[in-house]
């Protein structure tokens, strides 16, 4: 047995997993600033689950970083470029950002926003939570072109082993500096929780700083389709416009054909809509219920984040075995159905075990979805344009946890029932696993219709 585990983990071996799995962690910390412990203080000021939600509206931004994400691929930061390469030195330059919004927000009396003065707390919280937003969505195009770009398009069996690192680092990011808030919340308050938080930004800064820019050919491809728009007679001009704004999408669509790529930009919108809802009010739920922080603390961070690093690993094995076209189908009726716990556990109450229950299928089925997910998109992403193209597919899946979700504590006051609501979310996958099916017979079509070296290409599509 030893023997088939230290195969199963040789792959790991690849320093460039590492870069991966650090810059997920940077990737997946801000969504604690502006998310979970954000929730957790605005709820203990005593705001409705309808502001708390209204709040999140700021996600939006990651919905559409895809409209900027062109100025990443082609401009490059003065003085940090030359020194840390093009994908780094927007990362440092948006950690940077995200820092000093992070301090000023660890002044923020939030109690004015219920007595003193709440428009003026109002306005000065929502920027300083569009500036952290802002900046992470920034980031993340360039990490997410920084974790494709470590891969050469051949690599294939590599996608779902880096989709796997990626995601655990987004939860240690996440999850780990969401438990130390919560647990100490109640002790030193928020303000003091958010110095603490800044210091974490101080840890993505010297992870940023460690890793090493990929090696890519993305500037010979840019300029070859520079030389195509030149040969056509556009000026200098029009072509820097043309290859930065209009080809990574043409190219994108002219890869997939039309049918296909406006059923996958659907499809990307959809699938992941149920669990976004549920991920937004879930700890308003947790204490609505009536868990305590430390509670929410230990079992949605702690044994959260645990949980998916072993499920992410199992999940990256299980897509590489059986193809990402299958994963994703079980993924997402795994993903609904899991939703279905918490319903059960809105009807039970503050039940512990119950909790740990929820939390474990939650988990298994999230990471299992996820990681098909994400390495999906990585077979779509062409590597002349990946910060653009990965940005394209990456904001229509968060517009579905962002904008839409932003109306989930709406709904659940519409409701006026918990059990109600997680069901309902668990009926939102229908609508992606129809269009998956789609997608699915369009790839084996298009196999079909190859040769043998680039059908073989096309199967890891197909699955």
């Amino acid at each position: 047995m030893l023997p088939n585990l230290k195969g199963a983990l040789a792959p790991y071996a690849d320093r460039r997993l590492l870069y991966v799995f650090l810059m997920g962690c940077c990737s997946g910390f801000p969504w604690v600033l502006i998310g979970s412990n954000l929730n957790g203080w605005l709820a203990d000021e005593g705001l409705s689950r309808t502001a708390i939600g209204l709040f999140g509206s700021v996600f939006v931004l990651y919905a559409v970083n895809f409209l900027w994400a062109p100025l990443i691929d082609r401009l490059k930061v003065p003085m940090l470029n030359e020194r840390f390469g093009q994908r780094r030195s927007w990362i440092l330059l948006t950690q940077a950002l995200i820092l000093i919004a992070t301090l000023a927000l660890s002044q923020l009396n939030l109690h004015g926003l219920t007595a003193i003065d709440p428009w003026v707390t109002t306005v000065v919280l929502s920027s300083l939570i569009f500036a952290i937003a802002l900046a992470s969505a920034t980031q993340d195009i360039a990490i997410d072109a920084f974790r494709i770009d470590n891969f050469a398009e051949h690599e294939t069996d590599k996608f779902p082993l880096a989709s796997a690192m990626s995601v655990i680092g987004w939860w240690t990011g996440y999850s780990l500096p969401g438990y130390i808030g919560f647990i100490n919340a109640d002790a030193i308050g928020w303000n003091q929780v958010y110095v603490i938080m800044a210091g974490f930004v101080g840890l993505m800064l010297l992870a940023t700083l460690f890793v090493k820019e990929p090696a890519s050919d993305r500037e010979q491809r840019q300029d070859a389709a520079t030389r195509y728009y030149l040969g056509k007679g556009y000026s200098s001009a029009r072509t820097w416009l043309a290859v930065t704004v209009f080809e990574p999408f043409a190219e994108f669509f002219r890869r997939n054909g039309v049918k296909v790529a406006l059923a996958i930009l659907l499809f990307v919108f959809l699938f992941k809509i149920g669990e976004a809802f549920l991920g937004r009010m879930s700890i308003v739920f947790y204490k609505d219920v009536g868990f305590s922080n430390e509670q929410i603390g230990y079992y949605s961070k702690l044994v959260g984040w645990g949980l998916t690093v072993v499920y992410t690993l199992i999940g990256s094995y299980i897509n590489l075995r059986f193809g990402v076209i299958k994963g994703l189908f079980i993924g997402g009726v795994a993903m609904a159905s899991s939703n279905l716990m918490f319903a059960w556990l809105a009807v039970v109450g503050p039940d512990e075990h119950l909790l740990l229950g929820a939390i474990l299928v939650d988990n298994f089925t999230s990471a299992f979805a996820t990681i098909a997910f994400v390495s999906f998109l990585t077979f779509l992403t062409g590597r002349a344009f990946s910060a653009t193209q990965y940005a394209l597919l990456a904001s229509l899946g968060n517009l579905g946890r962002t904008s839409l979700a932003s109306f989930s504590g709406m709904m659940v006051d519409w409701l006026d029932s918990w059990s109600t609501f997680f069901v309902i979310t668990s009926l939102m996958v229908i609508p992606g696993l129809v269009m998956l099916l789609y997608i699915g017979r369009q790839f084996r079509k298009e196999s079909s219709h190859h040769d043998a070296p680039s059908g073989q290409c096309l199967k890891t599509r197909q699955d």
